[in-house]
C-alpha cells in the first residue's frame, strides 16, 4: 500500500508557486515568446536565398495548384503539405523572401510554445521555462525559422504529435487520441522523417492500452471497456499509418531528387555533424570545434548536475520519454544508413532536436539541482542566444548572398552569358529574371562571361575561358567569387567550351543566359 500511495503522489502535479496578484501563471511564456519572435522576424529578410529556398519560387510554384503539385513530384523529395501553403501565400503575399519565409518564422514561434507545453505535461513549470528557452534561441532552430523550406514546418508539426502523445498517453480520450491522429499526420504530411519519431510514440499507446489494466479484470465486467478504449486507440494510430501508406506511390515517383549529394557526403562527417548542428548551428562548424566543446561542457555539466541530484519519478518518467523518441528519431535513419538506405542529412534529423531539448530541460532543471540547475541552463540558453546573434552579425556564417553577386551582374553588358556553381543556379535565376539554362548542344553569342563560385578557386581561375576575352573585374562577395571576362568584339562561345572553364574546384558549372540574348538552344 505505501508503494501504491508513493507512486500515485509521485504523478500528482506539484503545487504551483504562489504568484503576486495580476501576474498570470504563465507570463515566462510570454516573454520567451517575444525572444523568440525577436530573433527570427527581426532579420527574416537579412539573408538572400540560396539554393533550395530559390528552387521553390523558381521551379516548383506555379499559377495553378495542380501544376504546382506536378512539379514536387517530379522535382522534389518531400510530402506536399508545405508546398500547397507557400502556394497559397504566395497568390496572396507574392514569393518574395520574406513572404515565403513568414510560414517557417510563425512555425518556428509556435514550436516555442509547443515545446513549453511538452515540458510541462511531462515534468513542471521550472522545466518547460527551461525547456522553451532553449528552443527558443538554439541557433539550429532559429536557422530554420528563416529557411523557406519544410523544415520548420516539420519541427512544428512533429512536436505537436509529441505533446498530443504524452497527453494521450496520460489519459487516452477521444479528443486527445484524435489530436494525436491529426498532428501525427500532418506530421508527415510535412517530411517523409517524421516516421522515426511517430514510431515510438504509437508503439508506446498501444503497449499502454494493452497494459491498461490487469489480467484478473480483463475476465470480468471491466472487459468491454478496455477492449473498447484499445480499439479506440488502435483507431487512433491506424490514421497516421494510412497515411504513411498513402505517402508511398509519392515516395516511389520523386525517387529521391536531388538527394545525391548525401551520398557524397562521407558518413562519418555526417555523424560528427548532427551534435554539432545542435550545439552550434547549421553553420557553427566556421567557428571550430573550440566553440562546440565549450558548448557541450556547459550542456554535459548541467546534465550531468541533474542525475547527480536525482530526478523525481515524474521528471524519471518524463526523461525516459523524451529519450525514446529522440533516440528512435536518431538511430533509426542511423542505421538504415549503414545497412544501405543512405537518406541521412543531419537537417533530416531537425525535429528529433525538440526532445533532445525536452530531455536536457528535464534533467538540468530539475527540481533537485536547485539554483546550480539553473545557473548551469541559463549559461546554455546564453551561448545557444550569443551563436543565434552571432549569425546575423557575421556574413561568414550566413547563407551565400546570391542577391549580392545578382546586383554585381545586373551591371554586365547585354550580350553576355553566366557560369556558376550548380548552388548558384537557381538563387540567379531568381535574383536575375529571366535566366535559362543553355542547352548541351547551345551556343551563345557574347561580349562578357561573367563566371562565379564559391572560393577557394583554382589556380587557373584567371585565364580567359575563350580566345579574345581577358579578365576586367574580379570581386569576392563574403566568400562568393565573380570574375568578368570581356571581349572588344562578339564572340561566339559554345556550352561545352563555358562548361569545360571551371574557377572553382566544384564542377561542371551551370550556364545561364538571358532570355533576350542571342543564343542557340536554351533547356
Amino acid at each position: 500500500m505505501t508503494e501504491v500511495a508513493t507512486a500515485a503522489a509521485a504523478e500528482e502535479p506539484l503545487p504551483r508557486p504562489v504568484q503576486p496578484r495580476g501576474v498570470p501563471d504563465w507570463w515566462p511564456l510570454g516573454a520567451i515568446l517575444l525572444l523568440a519572435a525577436i530573433l527570427r522576424l527581426s532579420t527574416l529578410g537579412q539573408q538572400s536565398f540560396w539554393y533550395d529556398e530559390a528552387f521553390t519560387p523558381v521551379h516548383v510554384l506555379r499559377a495553378s495548384l495542380a501544376a504546382t503539385l506536378h512539379n514536387v513530384v517530379h522535382t522534389e523529395n518531400t510530402p506536399p503539405l508545405w508546398y500547397v501553403l507557400e502556394w497559397a501565400i504566395a497568390r496572396v503575399l507574392g514569393t518574395g523572401v520574406l513572404a515565403l519565409r513568414l510560414l517557417s518564422a510563425l512555425a518556428g514561434i509556435a514550436t516555442v510554445a509547443v515545446a513549453w507545453a511538452i515540458a510541462r505535461e511531462l515534468a513542471t513549470r521550472r522545466t518547460a521555462i527551461v525547456c522553451a528557452t532553449l528552443v527558443a534561441v538554439n541557433p539550429l532552430f532559429v536557422w530554420y525559422s528563416q529557411e523557406a523550406r519544410a523544415y520548420g514546418l516539420f519541427v512544428l508539426f512533429a512536436s505537436l504529435a509529441l505533446l498530443c502523445f504524452v497527453r494521450a498517453l496520460r489519459e487516452p480520450t477521444p479528443r486527445r487520441l484524435a489530436a494525436f491522429s491529426l498532428s501525427a499526420s500532418l506530421a508527415l504530411l510535412s517530411h517523409y522523417f517524421a516516421v522515426f519519431l511517430l514510431i515510438p510514440m504509437i508503439l508506446w499507446l498501444v503497449a499502454s492500452a494493452l497494459a491498461s489494466a490487469p489480467r484478473s479484470e480483463r475476465r470480468s465486467r471491466e472487459r468491454p471497456k478496455i477492449q473498447k478504449n484499445l480499439a479506440r486507440v488502435l483507431g487512433a494510430v491506424a490514421i497516421p499509418v494510412l497515411v504513411g501508406v498513402a505517402l508511398m506511390p509519392l515516395v516511389l515517383a520523386q525517387g529521391g531528387h536531388g538527394t545525391q549529394w548525401i551520398g557524397e557526403w562521407a558518413l562519418a562527417s555526417r555523424l560528427e555533424a548532427i551534435p554539432q548542428y545542435y550545439l552550434t548551428g547549421y553553420t557553427g562548424a566556421a567557428l571550430g570545434h573550440g566553440i562546440e566543446l565549450l558548448v557541450f561542457a556547459v550542456a554535459l555539466a548541467g546534465f550531468g548536475w541533474g542525475l547527480w541530484c536525482t530526478l523525481t519519478p515524474r521528471e524519471e518518467r518524463g526523461a525516459l520519454i523524451a529519450l525514446a523518441v529522440c533516440a528512435c528519431g536518431v538511430l533509426i535513419p542511423i542505421v538504415l544508413a549503414f545497412l544501405g538506405a543512405d537518406y541521412l542529412a543531419p537537417r533530416n534529423l531537425v525535429a528529433a532536436m525538440v526532445p533532445v531539448s525536452v530531455l536536457l530541460a528535464i534533467v538540468i532543471g530539475a527540481q533537485r539541482s536547485g539554483r546550480a540547475g539553473l545557473a548551469l541552463a541559463s549559461l546554455l540558453a546564453l551561448g545557444f542566444l550569443a551563436l543565434s546573434v552571432d549569425v546575423t552579425l557575421s556574413p561568414r556564417l550566413q547563407r551565400g548572398d546570391w542577391a549580392g553577386v545578382a546586383h554585381v551582374l545586373r551591371a554586365a553588358r547585354p550580350a553576355h552569358v553566366i557560369t556558376t556553381v550548380e548552388l548558384g543556379s537557381a538563387p540567379l535565376e531568381y535574383y536575375l529574371p529571366p535566366l535559362r539554362g543553355l542547352a548541351s548542344n547551345g551556343s551563345v553569342r557574347v561580349t562578357e562571361i561573367d563566371e562565379t563560385g564559391y572560393a577557394p578557386l583554382r589556380r587557373s581561375s584567371q585565364s580567359p575561358p575563350a580566345p579574345g576575352f581577358h579578365l576586367a573585374e574580379s570581386k569576392d562577395i563574403h566568400g562568393l567569387i565573380v570574375y568578368r571576362f570581356t571581349s572588344s568584339a562578339p564572340v561566339t562561345i559554345s556550352q561545352q567550351v563555358l562548361r569545360e572553364h571551371v574557377i572553382t574546384p566544384e564542377a561542371p558549372p551551370e550556364v545561364l543566359v538571358p532570355v533576350s540574348s542571342s543564343s542557340g538552344k536554351t533547356l
